[in-house]
């Protein structure tokens, strides 16, 4: 296994897919060892490739409401690990961001979870991150996040936290009702 000390300035330097990043490669993430909840997401946006803060932007807020945790906890690497399907912003199409590059997680995920000993709870956002890591394969989000108790304790699906989710929650009000209250005691039992 490779440390933690060797493996993120590598990361950090990583140009893999810089080719084909109209803003350039800046890998966004937070990790240590200590960290006991793991938020595996899609891929940062442009504000967050800007800042090179992860959730630096409205869907990080979301999301810190929905973990009703504050900024502080949700930063704090000793607590929370932030690791993306795509470290770096992959630029934006006509529906929004684009995926996350595909070379990303091949040559990066698997070393750096390695060094995750006390990792209890992984939190999955969206599409890409659940065909990673769900045991379901490709199922859609709704239905995967449907279906949260059945990867509970250890993991949990989400929607992304995109204010362009207002919809999606709106015709889904189990989500408020049963998930996030579920999801609200296991990251405060954890921290």
């Amino acid at each position: 296994m490779t440390s933690l000390r060797t493996l993120l300035p590598r990361v950090r330097a990583c140009r893999i897919c810089a080719h084909a990043l109209p803003h350039g490669p800046r890998p966004v993430i937070q990790i240590s060892r200590s960290a006991t909840i793991l938020i595996a997401g899609q891929a940062p946006g442009r504000r967050v490739h800007h800042t090179g803060i992860p959730f630096n932007d409205p869907s990080g807020e979301r999301l810190r409401e929905w973990l009703a945790i504050d900024r502080d906890t949700f930063y704090d690497d000793r607590k929370i690990a932030l690791l993306p399907m795509g470290f770096c912003y992959p630029g934006s199409g006509s529906g929004g961001d684009l995926p996350p590059r595909l070379e990303c997680a091949p040559a990066w995920r698997e070393a750096l979870l390695a060094n995750l000993p006390r990792l209890q709870f992984t939190i999955v956002i969206g599409q890409f991150a659940q065909a990673h890591h769900l045991p379901c394969g490709r199922r859609s989000v709704t239905d995967a996040v449907r279906a949260w108790d059945s990867f509970w304790p250890a993991q949990m699906p989400l929607p992304h936290p995109s204010p362009r989710k207002q919809l999606w929650l709106k015709k889904n009000p189990w989500f408020t009702r049963d998930v996030l209250p579920a999801l609200r005691r296991r990251v405060k039992a954890l921290l």
